[in-house]
């Protein structure tokens, strides 16, 4: 017979989970290794406050089944990206956007450069696709310009995540809108005033961050690397097709699986035909990763040179894959319990106020996001509890959708537990609690949004009345 959950059993999973990620942090590096060993023993700590009120495993194993299935089509992603980095190694893809940017970008504003390249890329409407194709390419110019690594991708991310958060090609900036009953473009217009700010800090940041960070790049070192490329591909604009695929069916909607997929396939003829590299490689670089020996260099490569070109692969998630059914296994433990909707009904109760509402808003979509690494059905969720109390406050719809874009949308990327952040992580190779400081544009919505509901009662602005 199920018992009412209590509050401190509802809390304990992710007090759990974050006093491990403190102590585990503190003494070993936060690979993927220790994130999946602390998952599972907050999936554990879950599972038996379920088991305590009533539920078996079999419950928690059907509930994270029902949750891995929902997120199937952003799984098939992550495998396409994979696939996407090793075939674009192969092809010469990734090694060629490299050789032109390390020769057009200024080391000192690289920092800057990767948030706006990737911006721009974003508004694609796929913060995925922008950080597994450009943003990979831009990582290896940091990496051979001898830029801190860990503030590139920070950049990479924030920008990635732009585009997700204000383009009307996004599904997610849909979903927010539709999650509140609000329009599309009323919803983007009134994104500015927290976005707007965002962006303009993460810009100031990032090209501060360059110019300090100038003194320690190394700019001799780029021209080895770009003669070692050039010896082992043939550089010329075929190379650039792969990518130009991905660009055009992102814009047109496609699926991004299927586009990425077709975009490997093209990458791997183009390695055959154009570099003479031979089928199985093509084959093993698609499943395990590109390896520099496929080039059949006459000296041996140098360790920038490897470090860049040994890379991707299906297999290269695996352990993303394991991390992300340890997640669910928690989220699935949680939802059983009854201790998801504990925490999200103390979080309601406070919503008295506009300040109280937003507060409440942004921490129910944090806490739902945290839990279930979907922002589609989370944004649902957390529009359909907030709609009535915020025209209660004589608010206008399009504050819920922001609110649960400056949650939802833009903090995913900064748990380290959840599928977007492990992605990013992943194909950026740099953990997350690394890039976190520095994905400004992420850390820095909220923020507003508190400010903007703070100051609403003396000012009247920056919320849109009903």
């Amino acid at each position: 017979m199920d018992k009412p959950i209590s509050l401190i059993e509802a809390v304990l999973p992710l007090f759990t989970m974050l006093v491990l990620l403190v102590i585990g942090g503190t003494f070993l590096p936060i690979g993927t290794e220790l994130l999946v060993f602390i998952m599972g023993i907050a999936a554990a700590v879950a599972s038996v406050v379920a088991v305590r009120h009533g539920h078996d495993w079999e419950e928690i194993q059907r509930s994270a089944g029902d949750k891995f299935a929902n997120v199937l089509p952003v799984i098939l992603i992550l495998l396409s990206i994979g696939l996407l980095i090793g075939t674009w190694m192969f092809s010469g893809t990734i090694p060629a956007l490299v050789y032109y940017g390390v020769q057009l970008v200024n080391p000192r504003f690289m920092i800057v450069t990767a948030f706006l390249i990737t911006a721009i890329m974003s508004m694609t409407g796929s913060s995925w696709a922008a950080a597994g194709t450009i943003g990979v390419a831009l990582m290896g110019i940091a990496a051979t310009i001898n830029v801190p690594l860990a503030a590139t991708a920070g950049a990479v991310v924030s920008g990635a995540y732009f585009g997700d958060k204000l383009s009307p090609l996004s599904d997610q900036t849909n979903i927010c809108a539709i999650a509140a009953n609000a329009n599309l473009y009323d919803h983007i217009r009134n994104m500015i005033y927290t976005a707007g700010p965002s962006f303009v800090i993460a810009l100031a940041v990032y090209m501060l961050a360059g110019i300090v960070a100038n003194e320690g790049q190394n700019v001799s070192m780029v021209q080895p690397i770009l003669t070692e490329i050039e010896s082992a591909y043939r550089i010329n604009p075929v190379v650039f097709l792969p990518a130009c695929l991905v660009i055009l069916g992102t814009f047109s909607r496609k699926p991004a699986a299927v586009v990425m997929a077709f975009s490997s396939i093209v990458a791997m003829a183009i390695g055959m035909t154009v570099h003479g590299f031979s089928a199985q490689n093509a084959v093993i670089s698609a499943i395990n990763g590109f390896d520099v020996s496929m080039t059949g260099l006459a000296q041996a490569p140098s360790e920038s040179l490897t470090g860049l070109l040994n890379r991707g692969g299906i297999n290269s998630m695996s352990a993303t894959l394991i991390l992300i059914i340890a997640a669910f296994l928690l989220a699935a433990a949680m939802d059983v319990s009854g201790g998801l909707n504990k925490l999200l009904n103390v979080i309601m109760s406070k919503a008295s106020s506009v300040l109280g509402l937003i507060a409440a808003t942004l921490a129910c979509g944090a806490t739902m996001i945290a839990l279930t690494s979907h922002g589609g059905v989370t944004a649902l969720i957390v529009g359909s509890l907030f709609q009535t109390a915020y025209r209660d406050q004589d608010l206008a719809p399009e504050n819920l959708s922001r609110s649960i874009e400056d949650s939802v949308t833009i903090l995913e990327p900064l748990m380290p537990w959840t599928v977007s952040a492990i992605f990013m992580a992943t194909t950026l190779g740099i953990p997350t609690l690394e890039y976190l400081p520095w994905a400004i544009f992420c850390m820095t919505g909220w923020m507003f949004s508190l400010l903007l509901a703070a100051s609403y009662s003396r000012t009247g602005f920056g919320l849109k009345p009903l």
